[in-house]
């Protein structure tokens, strides 16, 4: 087959652009199914910011856990591309990942300040402690994806364009990434623990009669109907935020609100498989089927006012 080439006729900028985008859904679509399948859901403007929006918070995730093609030292490596990112919203940038963000910036005035949030709050896994309760892990949920939440409430707009409807859209988009950031950590203990890392509040796993390493060497699941009792309220704590925030998706600008809702209902899903799975996520990734996430998708689309869909779109990238 011969390799995928731009379109010559297109300037050379549209096509570079192109490719940008190119760059970014191929992120997502790699690392985050349910953001993607509900971003296929969003007009090509809204989709392309909201994957730059991701695409950048992957790539500062693969800095601090060294992975990825990125990663290349660390903390240096870190400030290196939070640098860069800040450049890029003042001057071209020679990164695809970056020039996608700033014309996301420019385009949804997207606040920086959320973006500076973000790139604190990435940094503190550098530096790992794990939080001594809840309100600290929530202060950590808000800054690594409450500030996401943020950023993409920008994008995705809001009807009617009032400041009040924009503010409460904004604090429950910050909600609903606490509640997706609790669900990745339940979802990913055993992960986090290989890293030497334990996100779950200290004081709660003492109330069931666990330690830290317990979590950090896998033994915890061995408690049993104690470890499932623990985790039982970890996930109905998540609901919870899950249910605060949903209110917030009806807010949203007509052909943003079926993205909105397939994003929170399909990632909701995980919750589901960590049950099914004993809460045991220590020795194997529970995920929500992609049957199950193409369901969600559809129920979306179909019960609000969506841009047009064609049947490609919730096909592979």
């Amino acid at each position: 087959m011969p390799a995928r080439s731009f379109d010559r006729s297109q300037p050379w900028t549209a096509r570079r652009r192109s490719g940008d985008e190119r760059v970014c859904a191929a992120i997502a679509s790699r690392h985050a199914r349910t953001f993607s399948l509900a971003g296929r859901l969003l007009p090509r403007h809204k989709r392309r910011a909201a994957f730059a929006i991701y695409a950048t918070c992957r790539v500062a995730d693969d800095l601090v856990d060294q992975e990825g093609p990125y990663a290349d030292g660390g903390r240096r490596a870190l400030e290196r591309f939070r640098a860069a990112a800040f450049r890029a919203l003042e001057a071209p940038s020679d990164d695809p990942i970056l020039r996608e963000l700033a014309t996301a910036v420019s385009r949804f005035s997207i606040s920086t300040s959320a973006l500076t949030e973000l790139f604190d709050g990435v940094a503190l896994d550098l530096d790992h402690r794990q939080p001594a309760d809840w309100p600290e892990l929530a202060r950590y949920c808000q800054a690594v994806a409450g500030s996401v939440g943020e950023m993409t409430a920008a994008v995705l707009g809001t009807d009617p364009p009032q400041p009040a409807n924009a503010a409460r859209v904004v604090y429950l988009a910050r909600q609903l990434g606490v509640a997706m950031q609790l669900t990745n950590i339940l979802r990913d203990i055993g992960e986090d623990a290989n890293r030497g890392r334990c996100y779950l509040p200290a004081d709660e796993l003492a109330d069931f009669g666990f330690g830290p390493s317990d979590v950090l060497n896998g033994t915890a699941i061995a408690g049993g109907a104690r470890w499932a009792a623990f985790m039982a309220t970890q996930v109905a704590r998540a609901r919870a935020l899950y249910a605060e925030a949903m209110p917030g998706i009806a807010l949203l600008a007509p052909d943003a609100e079926a993205c909105g809702r397939a994003c929170a209902e399909g990632y909701a899903r995980i919750l589901d498989a960590v049950e099914a799975a004993g809460y045991d996520t220590f020795t194997r990734r529970v995920s929500a089927s992609r049957l199950t996430l193409l369901r969600v998708a559809w129920r979306a689309w179909r019960g609000t006012a969506g841009p047009e869909l064609d049947s490609a779109d919730l096909g592979s990238p």
